[in-house]
């Protein structure tokens, strides 16, 4: 439970960042899934 919500956090500032291309997106999301895997270890 603790993933999904750190996840919906991370996808929600992602978000709210306002990225404006689909590369920018794609360094968010993967940053936040480095700190999830960080999270979980």
């Amino acid at each position: 439970m603790r993933n999904q919500w750190i996840l919906l956090t991370l996808t929600a500032l992602a978000l709210l960042a306002g990225c404006n291309t689909v590369q920018g997106i794609g360094k968010d999301i993967e940053k936040g899934g480095a700190a999830i895997q960080r999270a979980t270890h």
